[in-house]
């Protein structure tokens, strides 16, 4: 039997008695999810979170089956709401998108309108994916730090987990505004990418100072952590008065144990970063990606394969062996 005329592309995510699987299929627009804007994808991306749930290596997709991808760029097809029509470039991510809903990895997909952002003025859907929900984390990071008193002038920022896609963007987004960022990573060999986005210094996670005192040394105004865990504990003790720590992942473990002193005694402020967030407050940060935050260096973070290359790529990411941000171009995929 021939697929149906309206089928397209997709990688489903299913999960069966051996386990959790990945593979290519073709669907039709009879399959899509519930919403009012049907967009056509041009490009998505491989974050950790979807290189864990393609490979059933954490507990992400909260219904099987399901398209993975939780970021896509494209143009809208059709739409039931007056805030796009066809034509429209727009970026999806972060709600139920890849998770509970069916993702961008596919070269349809069928969203709530409130989970839609217009590109902004002069950016492509390649740059807007390249950002997608990292550079949208990072730049929600960087705008409640910046509510709670982090500013240029006030000392050095450190970005951990450094070549990562959120940690990549950020260090580029605070370099553009006139900070001295300090990345920290476990692969010194790419302290060459990292300066090259901005970064003024480059640490070794492993020549990182990790006391265990209640208060350490003040080392850092603001801080963009990835990490979680201990290492997050640690940096805790180490901020400077009134410093501003944004957590924003849980590479390093979901537990972290740190003294009160911190909090007391220099004021410290630990700032949590959810991306589920309703339209007005979407439309803020997407408009500064456009405009003040925009980074400078987005195609140095991208590296663009083929629809073809998905499996291959959520592998990379999954084992660490990716930097920057991993985007998958669908123009060739239907």
């Amino acid at each position: 039997m021939s697929p149906p005329t309206d089928s397209f592309p997709a990688y489903l995510i299913s999960n069966s008695p051996s386990g959790v699987s990945a593979a290519f299929t073709d669907l039709s627009d009879a399959d899509l999810d519930p919403g009012e804007v049907t967009v056509r994808v041009q490009y998505t991306s491989v974050n950790f979170k979807d290189a864990l749930a393609a490979t059933g290596k954490g507990k992400i997709i909260r219904r099987f089956p399901c398209v993975g991808g939780i970021d896509a760029a494209g143009v809208v097809e059709a739409s039931g709401d007056p805030r796009f029509k066809p034509g429209d470039g727009v970026v999806v991510h972060s709600h139920g998108f890849g998770v509970s809903h069916h993702g961008g990895y596919a070269a349809r997909a069928r969203v709530p309108a409130d989970w839609v952002n217009h590109l902004p003025p002069g950016m492509s859907a390649l740059e807007a994916v390249t950002l997608g929900v990292a550079g949208y984390t990072a730049a929600l990071a960087v705008d409640l730090m910046e509510l709670n008193g982090l500013a240029p002038d006030k000392g050095r920022i450190l970005v951990n987990g450094a070549t990562g896609g959120v940690a990549s963007v950020s260090i580029d987004l605070l370099a553009q505004r006139g900070y001295q960022v300090v990345a920290v990573t476990g692969k010194p060999s790419e302290a060459q990418y990292l300066r090259s986005l901005g970064a003024s210094e480059v640490i070794a996670s492993a020549d990182l100072p990790a006391g265990a005192k209640p208060l350490e040394p003040a080392l850092w105004q603001g801080a963009v952590d990835s990490l979680g865990g201990a290492p997050l504990g640690a940096l805790i003790r180490s901020m400077q008065r009134e410093g501003v720590v944004a957590s924003i992942g849980n590479a390093a473990g979901l537990d972290f144990s740190t003294s009160v002193m911190p909090f007391i005694l220099r004021g410290v402020r630990l700032i949590g970063v959810n991306s589920d967030n309703e339209p007005a407050q979407r439309e803020h940060v997407w408009k500064r990606l456009g405009t003040d935050l925009r980074p400078r260096h987005l195609a140095r973070i991208a590296r663009v394969l083929p629809w073809a290359q998905l499996p291959a790529a959520i592998d990379a990411v999954a084992a660490g062996q990716a930097r920057g941000r991993t985007v998958i171009d669908l123009g060739a995929a239907g």
